[in-house]
């Protein structure tokens, strides 16, 4: 394997529609070999930014109740049936991924948060897509007035908000498959594994071999 050998020698466009395009790029691989690629690519990307759009993990922090994960429950027409995923949306022209994020996250939830932390470009479906997203850590003060009785800002879009204990977030998910015919992002899914080997690991004892 020799990634010095790799290189991309011809993009050509395949169809292309309002949101996405369909390219077949030649390249060279790691053996030196010419072979050729078909993915899709977004039309959307702006001029400002190395990513496409954001997704926000918002944390949402009350009073004499448990956190909880904010998340949004939407048909997919490409999967046939509603997902769970974390809010997300694409970065305009001119906006930062934080702006973007506090944007997509009143539209989509009718939340107001702070932004605590963001993670650097990272790949979605790399095999498929050049698609790009920065995931952004929001938090959430449900005690706030705005946030006590939060009104989405749709359009024309169709969200159902679901609130996730933090520390049951992998529980709740799996019954919510056990009763309704859903799918759940990856990156959902990822972390709720993440949140539950930080909530319950830690307390399990090792068993030492004899």
């Amino acid at each position: 394997y020799n990634s010095d050998l790799t290189a991309v020698l011809l993009l050509q466009l395949m169809a292309a529609g309002k949101w996405v395009r369909l390219d077949k790029t030649t390249y060279v691989d790691p053996a030196g070999n010419t072979r050729t690629w078909e993915s899709v690519k977004r039309t959307t990307r702006q001029t400002n930014t190395e990513a496409d759009g954001v997704g926000i993990i918002a944390l949402l922090k009350r009073t004499l109740h448990k956190d909880c994960v904010v998340m949004v429950k939407q048909f997919r027409p490409p999967l046939g049936c509603s997902t769970l995923e974390f809010p997300a949306g694409l970065i305009d022209e001119g906006e930062s991924p934080e702006a973007a994020a506090l944007r997509e996250l009143k539209e989509e939830t009718g939340y107001k948060g702070e932004v605590v932390g963001v993670t650097p470009v990272t790949c979605l479906d790399p095999g498929l897509s050049n698609c790009t997203t920065q995931i952004i850590l929001v938090n959430i003060n449900g005690d706030d007035m705005e946030n006590i009785n939060p009104t989405q800002q749709l359009g024309q879009e169709f969200v159902e908000v679901v609130l996730l204990p933090l520390d049951e977030f992998q529980v709740k998910i799996d019954e919510l498959l056990k009763k309704e015919k859903i799918i759940v992002d990856a990156k959902v899914y990822i972390f709720g594994m993440g949140m539950a080997q930080a909530f319950f690991k830690p307390r399990e004892l090792p068993v030492l071999k004899q």
